[in-house]
């Protein structure tokens, strides 16, 4: 019995080690273009469930998908109705591997791993080198499945295995159990379904008895995304919850016709059991997305009712540009510079929550420095790219004086924002290696960010109201800060060699100093260019 287990285990093993290497050959195919596409999922539920479907067929992994797509309603880059869509869509694009292994290619493993591996390991250029890992990775998860269907084929002769997968076909509900049990376990849908097919292809197991057993690997591919939904906010609570209620309530119907389910794989499929399984598998997904499809709107209302409760979900892109308004290019700089005064606020508060992480030492205010920086540099990609578009409609030179100085003004704001994650990495390594301050040396550093973070106001509202008072004092302000980084620096340096200050933390409050000046420079760069173009 210990050799079937083994010879269970490694191939296994083998599966989903070929799995993953097949998935990062694909991924690294497109590229970074996976996650492009999911962040600019459109409204449409269709156009959703193809997104969701092509995505998890590339990547190989429902549950990785639905992780991004938690991720994305947590960021506030998906609604809980887009988000669905995609569910749905991975559900089907999952399948894909069950589909891939119905083939009967044990003659060809070590042909693909061997072709696989010269592309991986010889080939010069990059999508060669991934190509050889997909195909590599393909030949890998065949071999796995072929280890996993020798090591079973003994318990053909075991009466009392042969009874207990028997009762899947008279009990459905425990084949529906093992399933979920099997596939929170390993983590995979894909690999419990190449199990069961390993099995049928040695006659262990009926297509009657698996059926129920790939209804509850659905329910079970749903534990990643209930986890990762932990200590986000309510939708993407509420995006996990979708994800299991879509695949309870389908197994729950399509239990209750059973017969007339079994029938119709049979009627589409050829009388081959691996086959069969793949095609039961992807009749489940489809059909269970189309039962649900013309109801999305309803479902993500039914979901909200469940999870009660209101969020606030901060767009993460651009919410003033309009390319509509190029033929009117004062109100487009106008917008431009709305939207740039948004960026300034994210940038100005992720300043803040990195500051406020290292005096409190909570790395939760550490994490929002790293979303914000993350929006921010979203905003200076699109705003820039806005505003080269508006200057090819003939500025004239006042507005063209603007142009230049509003894009000056982008790079400046997500600088800050850069120099907030450098203060939030360093406040990090306080934490990690719980580094001592004294109060003289936090308070130096508190009074310093006052002066800084004012500043940084002071260029935002000079720059909102187009205030040049403002802008001035900014600028009067910026020989200040640059005494205090070296008055600051110079009465370390004395802490420093009298013994008194302990030099890892040293070397933090010198960066840390450094950051904010920086800040404070790129604060009075954004006052000299409402000075100079703003009138």
């Amino acid at each position: 019995m210990h050799l079937v287990i083994f010879g269970l285990m490694g191939g296994l093993a083998l599966f989903l080690y070929g799995m993953k290497i097949m998935g990062e050959g694909l991924q690294r195919i497109a590229g970074d273009r996976i996650r492009k596409i999911l962040e600019r999922v459109t409204k449409y539920p269709v156009v959703a469930v193809l997104v969701g479907a092509f995505t998890t067929a590339l990547i190989q992994s429902s549950s990785a998908t639905t992780v991004m797509v938690v991720g994305f309603v947590n960021a506030g880059l998906m609604t809980l109705k887009q988000a669905i869509g995609i569910i749905m869509g991975a559900n089907i694009g999952t399948t894909i591997t069950a589909q891939i292994i119905a083939f009967k290619l044990s003659d060809f493993i070590f042909l693909l791993i061997a072709v696989g591996f010269c592309f991986y390991f010889f080939s010069k250029r990059r999508i060669y080198i991934h190509i050889g890992q997909f195909i590599l990775g393909l030949g890998l998860l065949f071999l796995g499945l072929d280890v996993m269907s020798t090591a079973v084929a003994p318990l053909r002769d075991s009466p009392a295995f042969l009874d207990f997968i028997a009762s899947f076909s008279r009990y459905p509900l425990l084949g529906v159990l093992v399933g979920i049990l099997t596939t929170c376990i390993i983590q995979s849908s894909s690999a419990t379904i190449g199990m069961l097919i390993a099995l049928a292809n040695q006659d262990i197991i009926t297509f009657s008895a698996a059926v129920p057993v790939l209804f509850g690997d659905n329910i079970g591919t749903c534990i990643t995304a209930v986890l990762a939904s932990i200590g986000t906010n309510l939708n993407a609570k509420r995006s996990a919850l979708a994800h299991v209620m879509f695949n309870v309530t389908g197994t729950i119907i399509f239990l209750s016709f059973l017969p007339w389910f079994k029938e119709f794989v049979i009627a589409i499929s050829p009388d081959q059991p691996a086959r069969l399984i793949a095609n039961a598998h992807t009749s489940f997904n489809v059909l269970n997305t189309c039962l649900f499809l013309p109801f999305v709107g309803l479902f993500a209302k039914f979901i909200e009712k469940i999870v009660p409760g209101t969020v606030t979900i901060e767009e993460k892109g651009p919410i003033y540009l309009d390319e509509r308004m190029f033929d009117t290019p004062a109100v487009a700089l106008s917008l431009a510079k709305k939207e740039i005064i948004r960026m300034a606020e994210v940038a100005g508060r992720s300043v803040e929550s990195a500051i406020q992480g290292f005096y409190k030492k909570d790395e939760k205010l550490l994490k929002s420095t790293y979303e914000d920086e993350e929006m921010t540099d979203t905003l200076e990609t699109e705003i820039t790219f806005y505003l080269a578009k508006l200057s090819q409609k003939g500025l004239t030179q006042k507005l063209s004086g603007r142009h230049t100085g509003l894009l000056h003004c982008v790079k400046d704001f997500e600088r800050i924002g850069d120099h907030a994650v450098n203060i939030a990495e360093l406040a990090q390594a306080r934490i990690e290696e719980n580094l001592p301050f004294s109060e003289y040396a936090l308070k130096e550093l508190e009074g310093m960010y006052k002066i800084v973070f004012e500043a940084h106001n002071n260029a935002l509202d000079a720059l909102r109201e187009e205030d040049k008072e403002k802008a001035r004092r900014v600028i009067e302000n910026d020989s200040l800060i640059d005494q205090m980084e070296k008055k600051l620096r110079a009465s370390h340096m004395e802490r420093l060699n009298k013994g008194i200050c302990y030099p890892s933390s040293g070397v933090i409050f010198l960066d840390i100093i450094s950051n904010l000046e920086r800040i404070g420079d790129h604060a009075t760069n954004i006052a000299e260019v409402v000075m100079e173009h703003f009138d």
